[in-house]
Order: C-alpha cells, then structure tokens, then sequence
C-alpha cells in the first residue's frame, strides 16, 4: 500500500527550452500523487544536473536512503531518461527499488510498477536486463580462456599464499607459510575442521581477518596451485541459483607458478579427502521445484503437490492427478489467450484512447493559446519599455494577459497529469499487445524463476477437476474489468464474471 511518494526533479536544458520548468513537472507529479491518493512527502531536485552519472549525487543517496528506510514507497518522475541515462545506474535502481517494495512512476512512458500492469512489466522487463547482462558477461569471458593461457590474471584477488606481482603469481611470504601449515596440520589430525579449530586457537585468522572455516580449509586443500599448478577458466557464474559452477574440464586452463607444498604431500593430502568424501552417506536429493507449487488446488478444495517419485500433481485427499507437463501446457494457452485477444483490444482502443486523444486535443490548445499569450505580452512589454505605451495603458493590457497566463501554468500541467493517470490505468493496447506477444514467445526461454515470478504475480489459483482446468488471475488484462478465464484439457476457453 503506497502511502508516501517522493517527486524526483531534473529537467534539461531541451526541456526548460520548450517552457517545461521544473516547477512544471513538479506540479505534474504532485498531480499524478494527488490521482493516485499519494502524500508527497519528499522533493529531490537535480535541476541542471547532468544525466551521465547521477549515483553519487547527495540528492539520489538521500533518495536510496529514503526507499530503504521506507520512508517513500513511490518515487515519481516525468520520463525515464530524466532518472537516468547510464543504463547500469537505471538498473540499479530498479533492482534497489524492487529489493524494497518500492513503487517507480514514469509519467512520459505510462510505467507506473506499484499497478498489477507495471509490476508485469517490470518483471518482463528485469528478465529483458538479465539477457543484456548475460551478453555482456559472454564477452567478458570469451577473454578469460586466452588470458589464463598466457599466464595472466583473469580478475580477482590472488588465492591466499599468493600474490600478484607484475603479471607473475608468487607465494606471500607472509601467507605462504601458513597455507604450507594448513597441508601438516590435516595429515596430523585428518579433519578439515580440526584444522579450522587449530589454526583459530593458535590466533591465525584469513587475509580479510576472519576467523577459519572448514569450506575455505577444503578449497585450500584441493587447490592444485599449492602444488604450483594454477587452474583458471573452470568456473561460470550461474544466474538463476547465483553460484559458481564448474565448466567441463575440457575448458580448464593450466600454467605452472613457483608451488608451495610438494606434489607429494598435495597427492597425500588430497587422497585422504576423496577416500573420506566416498564413505560418507550420500545426501537425499531434494524434490524437484514446481512453478505452481501453492497455487494448484484440487476440486476437492485440498492443495495439490508433485510427490519426489512421480512428475503428477496429486491430491492426498481424493487422488485426483494431472502430469505436470499438462499443466505446463495449459497455462501457456491460457497465457496466449489471456494476454492477447485482438477483439478485446480493438475495443479498448475505442474507448480508452478515444478519451486519450480528446484531452491530447485539449492540451494542444492550451500549449497554443499559452505561446499566443506569451507573444502578445512581450509585444505590450516591449511597447511599455519604448515608451510608446503609458504605464496606465500597460497596466489595462497586460495584467488580464498575466491572469490568463497564469492561470493556464496551473491548467495545463493538471491536464498532463490527468493524460498520465489515463496512460497509466489504461496502457495503450498496442504496447499491451506488443508486450503480451513478446512475454508468451519467450516464455519457454525463461528460466523456472522468472516463470514463477510472473505465475505468482497473475495468478490466485488454480483448480483441477476431473475434466477441467480453471485458472483465476490476481490481475486481469486491462480491457477486463473482472471474472476469471477457464480453459478445459480439450482447449476450450470461457470467460466469466
């Protein structure tokens, strides 16, 4: 529930040229916050400041402090390119806003993410980022294979013992020995977290001054570079899990550094642990992961769930069952039909653009009857000013024109703002559409998180019967005003209210 917004303000140089002060747009935000019942309760002003990097601006700190504090949960601006022009910085953002729940509004482009319709897109359009920061990351580490083969560093700190010098990794002399210590001290007690325990109680601590773990113990222990065999390439970032997973071996990349055990000792070392790793019982496999867990409940009115040595949901009370690839089909049917249907969508263009462009007309005049004003005032002006009018005859012809003037400063950025709610409550069905048609053509490309972020944001529930499937959505396409759509197992599709 939005209840306190902030108004972000940086107009350019373009947009004061075009008689769009800040004022202007402040007073259209307020306006917006006013439609929507939003008290505005901060104003970060950026006026003249360059858009190429705002981050470290005390105004967009004070802001970020405010999101996470909760004390805005809106943040209101004319148009996206006014946040921010450094696409990394825009992302950011967007990721602060969304970790905190908090709701960003760009009036130009009808982007409002606290409106079911924005939260859709938001998510659509974060899975959008991810691709562009995985395209980037493959160019990154198409390098990394050719630079680990000359030998030289592909990013990062040095493992601890070791340190850059120059291009050339050598022990630390102040490390080395200790790395060397953590190889003795496991051959004499033979487990990784005596050696942690160890090493703590003698007052050793890592190289960020922290205690000793039985994780890094491990990862120093099986480490080839002790042994003076460096390894890099092998390892990829994993975006959906965030974890680092090893590439096939085939990729690996190895040069020789100065070592700090002997190979001997390292082999030794290392056989202990594979004998130990193989004895131990191997751990339950957790059950697999369902983008409609919660959300699929039998006619019976039991929640149903997908057992570890079967792919059915299944009802514990009446047994009821549907294959989880059905299921999967269905609702990307469903999907189709609920996100795209022209008839719906010509006739919401009727409607709602219809009222769109009338108040699109409206402002026009008023923009034009504004710059007809502002002409005949500097010509009065400039006749007071050449003493070819008296100070009477300027006072008569003028101060009507300034009242008039003024008071369209009030009219018109109102009548923005009302343009802007429209937009924003009524997304124009060619965006929708094009949107719409995009999300279900990549929805098999999307990875089961992103699915299940969209599933659960659309979705109330979903009900099985014997001979049907009835889903109900949270959030209704916006030419739907209520009702939920159905779609039985032989593809046919109903709507209701």
């Amino acid at each position: 529930m939005i209840s306190a917004s902030g108004i972000w303000l940086r107009v350019s140089t373009e947009d004061q040229a075009r008689g769009e002060s800040p004022r202007h747009h402040e007073r259209r935000a307020r306006a917006y916050a006013e439609a929507k019942g939003w008290k505005v309760v901060e104003l970060y002003d950026l006026s003249g400041v360059s858009g190429k990097t705002v981050a470290e601006h005390p105004e967009t700190k004070r802001m970020l402090a405010d999101v996470a504090s909760g004390h805005i949960s809106a943040l209101i601006f004319s148009k996206l390119a006014r946040l921010a022009r450094n696409t990394r910085e825009l992302l950011d953002f967007a990721d602060h806003f969304r970790e905190h729940e908090a709701g960003l509004i760009s009036l130009q482009e009808s982007i409002d993410t606290t409106t079911p319709a924005g939260r859709l897109f938001y998510t659509m359009i974060a899975a959008m980022a991810q691709w562009e920061r995985e395209e980037i990351s493959e160019r990154v580490a198409a390098s990394v294979p050719i630079r680990a083969q000359l030998g030289k560093p592909t990013g990062g700190a040095a493992s601890y013992g070791y340190k850059w010098e120059g291009r050339e990794l050598v022990p630390e002399p102040s490390e080395a020995p200790i790395r060397k210590l953590i190889y003795e001290l496991f051959l004499e007690h033979r487990r990784i977290r005596t050696v942690a325990k160890e090493l703590n109680r003698r007052g050793y601590r890592t190289r960020k001054g922290a205690e000793w773990s039985g994780n890094t113990i491990e990862r120093l222990l099986t480490d080839t570079l002790s042994k003076g065999l460096r390894r890099a390439n092998y390892t990829t970032s994993n975006d959906s899990s965030k974890r680092w997973e090893l590439k096939p071996e085939s990729e690996w990349v190895y040069s020789h550094v100065e070592p700090i055990v002997s190979e001997e000792l390292w082999e030794e070392v290392n056989a202990i642990i594979q004998t130990q790793k193989a004895s131990r019982k191997k751990v339950a496999r957790k059950p697999a992961h369902h983008i409609f867990s919660g959300l699929a409940i039998c006619e019976c009115g039991e929640p149903m769930y997908v057992p570890s040595n079967s792919p059915k949901y299944t009802c514990r009370k009446c047994r009821a069952k549907i294959p989880t690839g059905d299921l999967d089909t269905i609702y990307k049917e469903q999907l189709k039909d609920f996100l795209i249907s022209e008839d719906d969508i010509a006739t919401y263009l009727n409607q709602a653009d219809s009222v769109i462009s009338e108040k699109h007309e409206l402002l026009a005049v008023l923009q034009k009857e504004q710059r007809e004003l502002q002409a005949e005032m500097d010509k009065i002006y400039k006749l007071y000013m050449n003493d070819e009018i008296s100070a009477q005859g300027f006072g008569r012809k003028y101060k009507p024109l300034e009242a008039r003037f003024e008071q369209l400063n009030e009219e018109v950025p109102d009548l923005q703002s009302e343009i802007d709610f429209l937009k924003i409550e009524n997304l124009s069905s060619e965006q929708m559409a094009v949107e719409a048609r995009d999300l279900y053509t990549r929805w098999p490309s999307l990875s089961q998180d992103e699915q299940q972020k969209i599933v659960q944001l659309i979705t109330d529930k979903i009900v099985v019967d014997k001979d049907s499937v009835s889903i109900h959505f949270h959030y209704l396409p916006f030419f739907l005003s209520s009702g939920n759509i159905a779609m039985n197992q032989h593809g046919f599709i109903a709507a209701t209210s």
